[in-house]
């Protein structure tokens, strides 16, 4: 080879291999190598024991190959194999290589003929072999064996294919020559990926097992089957040979006796045999490298980039140096706090469209879940007259009252007030899981450094527990200070006066506008045995909710109006699949909402999205319904009309009192939500959590990476200097290195399995006759390069004479040439007729 740099393509290509495979991860670069292709009993294995000279790979019945083995043939000065897995340890017997990749196969595909993607990387050094990476593949079965899976093709199929259909991988594809070509799995996989035949390499096997008065003279000459790169032939050593112990060597000197000894072949057993075949895959397998250069060294060149922050950061590591700990501690914590408030905040230039953030998630807590549970809490009226009445009546005893009681009024608004602080409770109780949430999230970012991770986890958690119970306890106070004092001067109470002349009437929505609230995509069932629902685009306005039958909201399907109408939960279908998120309209009066229904069930996509339509539609006024409440004798008496009067305006206070006190809960709940956690937790991060980390001591301890962490920091300073020194080399080698060129397209008719006859090229020779039975002239063979030398001169016959000269007298007694005129090109005499 012209350029000794070549020669290290395919050893840097390795290394590559290896270091991305160490490191437990697909490789995000495209590496050329040669995949092996066939059939069960095809003669794979026995092809690449032939390369080795040893008996390495398992043998048997059915398929023996069941995960992909990476073999890497590396030419040196001695004799002996290394599994990736097992870095480091030396084989010398190839029988112990085989019990290896046997146990190796079982730990991960178990004792069954289950298949595995996960492939083994074997390295194979030796004097006698060519620098070659090859992938043995499984072979293609038809039929499952044992306790395989009935899809078994299918999976062995899509294993192949995942190596195959990468446009740098070249395809070796393993016939047997006693089989009809046609019907070969192998190429007819090799022609579905690569239908130009680019990367094809076609191999014959088992040519000394052919019918007597038959060969594969024309397919090894590639007119049956024709592929752009040729066939090479091979033989490899029968069962009774393998039985019998027969050295290698000792084949490969059979072989060679088979090819010159047969008459079909003889003319061409300088391009047969496993030598010329392993030459031709090294010089292939080099020239592909070498095409494939620019691309490989875009892909490496990006990859050194992507890693290049992370291995500045590796770089300046030093376990034992306190001083890089500790600016690396500060470090993380700066980040962590950054991260917390980014997530808190929102901003950022990672915005996530898949999710809510943290912040987005309490925001929709304080505007939609606690308004939510706040109205649920809102009692039947039913309920609400008959407590009015008997604290009416208990407040007068024997008496008969003639003005209505103050204190019924402030013994009921009590009540309804102390019900406020469940759902002000279970609103810190849900902003504290969002906080508890982003702290584990945020501390991702210190995966390297797990006991600092879990400090600074447990340092914020009880922080945040604590501030939790400060919050819980100034609501609690809150709603105590509301039941100190009914302050019946403020401004938006409706009054004694203005209550007992019923100016005070029930809520009712009223909007200024139609304005539109929330729109999305809804299910109505259509089915109740098949649980399915018919989706269409809904619009919620401040009166009204109408539904289309998509986005464009031209062609409406119905609408309802929203005065007199309650929601309420429902429970899915017993027949229905799955979990279904499902609420119904109504109306209280009774009357049917839908057609002929009563109500209308409405199905959500999800339960965050069930829950933001309760929530609209308490904007737009209709609240959830109330369980009625049982009532006794008591209840259902007819009040006298001055009761009646009483407990109308004691009603009418306690609504109006009531509405003062929930918009001041509404609003102030989130505040101190907000000042005693949220807020108090992100100026701890940035101010306390530091000095609370150093004050606990221990801080060689915290800054001890993790095993994993280690690995991978070996690992990814191994991968980045890995490729460093192949982009180096890849910079170093002559792209000018002349090799085989790729041979023409060939003309084949995937229809026949015979092309039809062509004219020899001596048919074609001007004035030449035409010779009969000459072989039409295959491609050139895809063997090792020739033209990388130049090739000789020929050497002139001792009695050539030598070419005419201008005014030179001609040795045959010729007339002499006159010169020609200047400036002109002297032209080439004619050759004598």
């Amino acid at each position: 080879m012209a350029n000794p740099y070549m020669e290290e393509l395919i050893p840097i290509v390795n290394k590559l291999q290896d270091a991305f495979s160490q490191l437990g991860m697909a490789s995000p670069i495209d590496l050329p190598q040669i995949a092996v292709v066939g059939g069960q009993s095809a003669g794979k294995s026995s092809v690449l024991e032939n390369f080795v000279g040893k008996d390495f790979l398992p043998r048997g019945s059915g398929i023996v190959t069941r995960r992909p083995l990476v073999l890497q043939l590396i030419n040196g000065k001695t004799e002996w194999a290394e599994f990736l897995h097992q870095k480091g340890k030396k084989y010398t017997d190839f029988e112990e290589v085989r019990k290896e990749i046997e146990a190796e196969t079982d730990r991960v595909t178990g004792s069954s003929k289950a298949i595995s993607a996960i492939p083994i990387n074997l390295r194979v050094y030796s004097p006698h072999v060519l620098n070659l990476t090859l992938v043995d593949l499984p072979g293609m079965t038809k039929v499952p064996v044992g306790d395989q899976p009935v899809d078994i093709e299918a999976q062995i199929r899509d294993m192949i294919m995942q190596f195959i259909t990468k446009d740098n991988c070249l395809i070796l594809a393993v016939s047997p020559a006693n089989a009809d070509l046609a019907t070969s799995d192998a190429l007819k996989l090799a022609k579905e990926v690569d239908p130009q035949g680019l990367r094809t390499i076609g191999v014959l096997t088992k040519l000394d097992l052919m019918d007597e008065g038959t060969d594969a003279k024309e397919v090894l000459e590639n007119k049956v089957l024709p592929l752009r790169r040729g066939y090479v032939g091979v033989v490899n050593r029968s069962q009774k040979d393998i039985d019998g112990k027969k050295d290698i060597k000792a084949a490969l000197a059979a072989e060679r006796k088979f090819f010159l000894s047969h008459s079909a072949y003889r003319h061409m057993a300088d391009r047969l045999g496993t030598t010329f075949l392993q030459k031709t895959l090294n010089q292939t397998l080099t020239n592909h490298i070498r095409d494939t250069l620019p691309q490989l060294r875009s892909k490496l060149q990006g990859e050194i980039l992507s890693m290049e922050k992370e291995v500045e950061e590796y770089k300046r590591f030093r376990p034992d140096d306190p001083a890089i700990k500790t600016k690396a501690m500060l470090t993380l914590i700066q980040n962590y706090g950054t991260d917390f408030e980014r997530r808190i905040e929102g901003g950022g230039e990672a915005i996530s469209i898949s999710e809510l953030s943290a912040g987005a998630k309490i925001n929709r807590i304080f505007h939609e879940r606690f308004p939510f549970e706040l109205v649920k809490l809102e009692v039947n009226e039913k309920e609400l007259r008959r407590e009015i009445s008997f604290a009416i009546k208990n407040l007068f005893g024997v008496r008969v009252g003639l003005f209505t009681p103050d204190m019924a009024f402030e013994q009921i608004v009590k009540r309804q007030i102390e019900k406020l602080v469940v759902p002000s409770l279970k609103c810190v109780d849900m902003v504290f899981t969002e906080l508890s949430e982003v702290v584990k999230t945020c501390g991702l970012g210190m995966s390297r450094y797990p006991r600092l991770r879990d400090e600074t986890e447990r340092i914020l958690t009880t922080f945040l527990r604590e501030q939790e119970q400060k919050c819980k306890d100034h609501i609690r106070l809150v709603i105590e200070i509301e039941l100190a004092y009914m302050n019946t001067n403020h401004p938006d109470f409706v009054g004694f006066d203005n209550a007992a002349n019923g100016a005070q009437k029930k809520k009712v929505h009223q909007s200024v506008t139609n304005q539109v609230i929330r729109k999305g995509w809804l299910g109505m069932p259509v089915s109740l045995i098949k649980g399915s629902s018919k989706d269409s685009w809904f619009v919620l306005t401040a009166d009204s909710l109408s539904w289309y039958k998509d986005k464009d909201e031209k062609e409406q399907r119905y609408s309802l109006r929203l005065e007199d109408m309650k929601v309420r939960d429902i429970e899915a279908g017993r027949f229905s699949l799955g979990k279904k998120f499902m609420f119904a309209l109504y109306y209280t009066s009774g009357k049917n909402v839908y057609k002929d229904k009563e109500q209308l069930e409405i199905q959500a996509q999800s339960e965050e999205d069930m829950e933001g339509w309760k929530a609209a539609l308490l904007r737009a006024g209709v609240y959830p319904s109330r369980e009625q409440a049982s009532t006794d004798a008591d209840e259902i008496e007819s009040m006298d009309p001055q009761l009646e009067r009483q407990v109308e305006t004691i009603r009418n206070l306690v609504e109006s009192y009531m509405s003062i006190v929930s918009k001041n809960i509404q609003d102030g709940v989130p505040k101190t939500v907000m000042f005693t956690m949220v807020n108090k937790l992100k100026s701890f991060i940035q101010t306390d959590l530091l000095p609370t980390i150093y004050s606990a001591g221990g801080q060689d301890s915290l800054m001890e990476e993790s095993a994993d962490a280690s690995i991978r920091r070996e690992e990814v300073l191994r991968m980045y200097h890995t490729c460093r020194d192949a982009l180096e080399i890849i910079s170093e080698v002559s792209t000018k290195t002349t090799s085989t060129p790729l041979p023409p397209p060939v003309d084949y008719d995937e229809n026949e399995s015979l092309p039809p006859n062509r004219t020899s090229a001596s048919q074609l020779s001007a004035g030449g006759p035409a010779r009969p039975n000459r072989p039409t002239p295959r491609p050139p063979p895809p063997g090792p390069s020739t033209s990388s030398q130049p090739p000789p001169s020929p050497t002139p016959p001792a009695e050539r004479p030598a070419p005419g000269v201008p005014n030179r007298p001609d040795p045959a007694g010729g007339p002499r040439r006159p010169p020609p005129p200047p400036g002109s090109r002297p032209s080439v005499p004619a050759r004598p007729q």
